[in-house]
């Protein structure tokens, strides 16, 4: 049967690269991991095997650690825009340009000393960008994952469905707790216009995301889910779109009654923490009028 060749792309995932900084005594630390895909003119490699039109990927990860050292990494998603801009401009065949990039967190440990160069890892969140880029227009995408909260009162889950397989007693004060992976499309598209400040619209959209979780009686994820979202919306004119995964990470009372002890949430109650199976609430939130255009299954990278 005659075949056509689809979508496709190549480059090199997980480029890991660490940028030191000494000013004098005190150090600053830079620490991603960063994914290229490039396609464009690419069906003759695939039909007959040549490289003609084939940019490295040894040289895709090299230019990485080269712009790392020439040009810094501000943010995230400036580092990204310099290397896709980069790609798309500098070869002919390319075309479009996705870097993906991971951000790791340090802070300083506070030795008493006089110099600032020790860290430890931050065990929060990752920070998280994708950058699109087709030599015309732009998509900036930011968010995080692995962001866990916790709610140990102020949700409630009861006048669900019930059929004859429904075990799951109501609950009127349950500990809510989830680990927020999200994503935000940022309305920036054209370079005729002024850039985000991208480090403080991560650190606005954060502020908003844990704000709304904290101060949000919940009768569902669902509920706390789009509250999150349309804070983030209602305050950051510069992002249109904003998509959230979130397990719901049960937190099951334990019976302790075998053991003639009553195990009740106004007392010091006991929860089991169950890692699996668990509720997975998935869903976008968007500023009215603007076009959805996260991919559904992206809050999984």
């Amino acid at each position: 049967m005659p075949t056509i060749l689809g979508q496709n792309q190549y480059g090199k995932a997980e480029n890991r690269v660490v940028r030191i900084v000494r000013d004098g005594a005190t150090h600053h630390i830079k620490d991603l991991n960063v994914s290229i895909s490039l396609s464009g003119d690419m069906e003759e490699v695939h039909h007959s095997g040549s490289n003609a039109n084939v940019l490295p990927t040894d040289t895709t990860k090299n230019t990485v650690y080269a712009f790392a050292k020439e040009y810094g990494i501000e943010s995230a998603e400036q580092f990204g825009i310099r290397l896709a801009r980069h790609f798309v401009t500098s070869q002919d065949p390319i075309h479009r340009a996705r870097v993906r990039i991971e951000e790791y967190a340090w802070e300083r440990i506070a030795t008493g000393g006089e110099g600032e160069h020790s860290f430890v890892r931050k065990g929060q969140e990752t920070r998280v960008a994708q950058i699109t880029y087709d030599g015309r227009t732009w998509e900036v995408v930011s968010g995080l994952k692995d962001l866990t909260v916790l709610n140990s009162t102020d949700s409630e889950f009861s006048g669900y469905l019930k059929d004859k397989y429904t075990t799951l007693r109501e609950a009127y004060d349950r500990i809510l707790a989830t680990d927020v992976s999200a994503r935000w499309r940022h309305r920036w598209s054209d370079d005729a216009e002024p850039m985000p400040d991208w480090d403080e619209s991560y650190a606005g959209a954060r502020a908003q995301l844990l704000s709304a979780f904290a101060e949000t009686y919940s009768l569902s994820l669902q509920q706390t889910l789009y509250q999150m979202g349309t804070r983030v919306i209602d305050s950051r004119d510069e992002i249109d779109e904003i998509r959230f995964s979130l397990p719901n990470n049960h937190h099951f009372l334990v019976d302790l009654e075998p053991f003639e002890m009553k195990n009740e949430t106004a007392d010091g109650a006991v929860y089991v923490a169950a890692d699996r199976p668990y509720g997975l609430i998935e869903a976008t939130v968007l500023r009215e009028g603007a076009e959805q255009r996260i991919p559904v299954d992206m809050t999984n990278l």
